[in-house]
């Protein structure tokens, strides 16, 4: 497998503290790679990282065998779409406004074309926010903006799709369907990395599990060698009854003291 992504032994510090230490993860096409570990692992660096948008102290990143920082904004963004933890709004737009910004290096939406304006539908039906496309911003609930920022990423439609909590803003069922899409688009081709908390869907939707650890990879597999109840215990401080039902993982999680 030729990696489409590869973060190459980084290491991240931000004065005395260290945020990452010689990190390293190589994904390809069909990839959807659940980025798991406990607050303060650095998961969001990572991810900035591997977007470069947070340069790291040490290593380097390439997207198909190139350095990113050889790339030109437009270039990286045609390749690589990115969903941050945060997603603050600045300016009063419509949902459909927003989502048509994920068209922003092809040209949109200053001058949105067909092709723009196909892209956006597609991705506003894929996550249900067409339902309130016309509706602005400030009066869209929490899980209905999650839906939108969504929508806007995969509206890009560019090869690496990378997500920060992308469930983390939504009910039980949007859930479900959100993560059902994140692993049609890698059956479609595509490499998706999302970091997630919520193990349970990490281990039934996921093709692979990288967990970090105070910084550092901790493990990296399929979902079923990974999300052990040793690995759990060490990092969450949790324990985890696993059953398989069906060619499906079920992870239960369980305080270590009731």
């Amino acid at each position: 497998m030729s990696a489409l992504l590869s973060v190459e032994n980084v290491s991240c510090r931000m004065g005395e503290k260290s945020l990452l230490e010689n990190a390293s993860l190589a994904v390809g096409a069909g990839d959807f790679v659940g980025l798991i570990g406990p607050n303060g692992a650095g998961k969001s660096t990572l991810l900035r990282i591997a977007a470069n948008l947070q340069k790291p102290s040490t290593g380097r990143v390439l997207l198909g065998g190139t350095l990113t920082n050889s790339l030109s904004p437009a270039e990286r963004a045609r390749r690589l779409s990115y969903l941050p933890q945060a997603r603050e709004i600045a300016w009063t737009l419509t949902a459909r406004e927003i989502v048509a910004l994920g068209r922003f290096a092809w040209g949109a939406p200053l001058r949105e074309n067909a092709e723009d304006a196909a892209a956006v539908a597609r991705a506003m039906d894929e996550t249900g926010a067409d339902a309130f496309a016309d509706r602005l911003a400030h009066t869209l609930s929490g899980g209905e903006l999650a839906r939108v920022h969504l929508a806007r990423l995969l509206a890009s439609e560019t090869p690496i799709i990378i997500a920060d909590e992308p469930v983390s803003a939504l009910d039980p069922a949007h859930q479900f369907s959100v993560m059902k899409l994140l692993r049609a688009k890698a059956e479609e081709g595509r490499t998706v990395i999302a970091a997630l908390h919520e193990l349970p869907l990490a281990a039934r939707f996921c093709t692979r599990i990288v967990a970090l650890h105070k910084g550092e990879v901790a493990a990296d597999g399929k979902p079923a060698d990974v999300l052990h109840d040793d690995l759990m215990r060490e990092i969450f401080g949790v324990r985890a009854g696993i059953q398989n039902t069906g060619g499906e993982m079920r992870v239960h999680l369980d305080p270590l003291t009731d």
